[in-house]
């Protein structure tokens, strides 16, 4: 039996994706197998203090090991906005459709639209953290186009790609993504350790 780890997330595509990735090596869990309802802290001023913040929360109250995600999506042209607030880009409560409206609008007129995904994984396991980062670059297209995936994926056009990430099937998109990098080598370290 493959042991159970807990995804320090409430957002159910996110576990889909991450699940996807890790289903030879783990029994994932959402957030609502342990009856949590309340939101994660995110205080962090970087995705490497959100996602440690949102592993050791999970951690320590509910002493299990778990896997905690931040991710931010980083436009050049933005000074690498929305970032760490991309999650709440237009504001409390999150909306991913009011985020990706408002960055499609603050690039009105904007040539140069050169962005990168970037993702922070943190393992929690018998007492010690381990960080992963993975990021896949790209631009930012003018106008949304697809229905898959969620968040920025419309507008984010990958590298080497003439497709936006919601225009690839979850396993297409799970090939070549940020969050797959970082669970590419979160799964080398298992496989090491």
């Amino acid at each position: 039996m493959r042991p159970i780890l807990y995804l320090a997330t409430q957002n159910k595509h996110k576990v889909e994706e991450i699940s996807a990735l890790l289903k030879d090596h783990f029994t994932v869990r959402d957030l609502s197998t342990l009856a949590i309802t309340e939101e994660i802290p995110e205080t962090g001023a970087t995705l490497e203090e959100n996602s440690l913040q949102k592993a050791r929360y999970i951690a320590e109250k509910f002493h299990v090991s778990c896997l905690a995600d931040d991710s931010g999506l980083e436009v050049e042209a933005l000074a690498g906005a929305p970032g760490v607030y991309s999650a709440r880009y237009a504001g409390e409560p999150k909306n991913d459709q009011a985020n990706l409206e408002l960055l499609v609008k603050n690039l009105v007129g904007i040539a140069h639209r050169r962005a990168r995904f970037v993702t922070v994984l943190t393992y929690f396991h018998a007492g010690v953290y381990h960080s992963f980062e993975g990021e896949i670059q790209g631009e930012i297209v003018e106008a949304p186009r697809g229905n898959q995936g969620f968040g920025y994926d419309p507008i984010f056009q990958p590298e080497n790609e003439d497709r936006t990430f919601a225009e690839m099937t979850l396993a297409e998109k799970n090939q070549i993504a940020h969050r797959a990098r970082a669970l590419e080598k979160f799964k080398k370290f298992l496989d090491e350790n």
